[in-house]
C-alpha cells in the first residue's frame, strides 16, 4: 500500500497452537512478536521466538488466572459482608 509515497507492508499474523494453547502472533516493529490469543482476549504478551511465545503466553495466562481468583475472592466476601 502507497500513501504520499510511503510502501507499508502489511503486518501478518499467524495462528498458531501447541495442542492446549491458541496464539495468535504478529511480528513486533522491533523485532519478535506480540502475543495474544483469540481464546482469551485478556492476554497479551511479547516473545522473541515461537517457544518463548508459549512460555510468556502460560506465564501470562497464570498471572490473569490468578488475578481473577483474587478478585472473585474479594467479591464474595464484600458481598458476605454487605448480607
Amino acid at each position: 500500500m502507497r500513501r504520499h509515497g510511503i510502501k507499508r507492508s502489511m503486518a501478518k499474523r499467524y495462528t498458531i497452537s501447541d495442542g492446549s494453547l491458541v496464539l495468535t502472533l504478529e511480528p513486533a516493529p522491533e523485532g519478535g512478536y506480540i502475543v495474544t490469543s483469540p481464546l482469551e482476549p485478556q492476554l497479551i504478551t511479547e516473545a522473541d521466538t515461537i517457544p518463548d511465545a508459549f512460555a510468556m503466553a502460560r506465564d501470562a495466562l497464570r498471572s490473569l488466572t490468578d488475578s481473577r481468583a483474587k478478585l472473585f475472592r474479594e467479591l464474595r466476601l464484600s458481598s458476605k459482608r454487605r448480607a
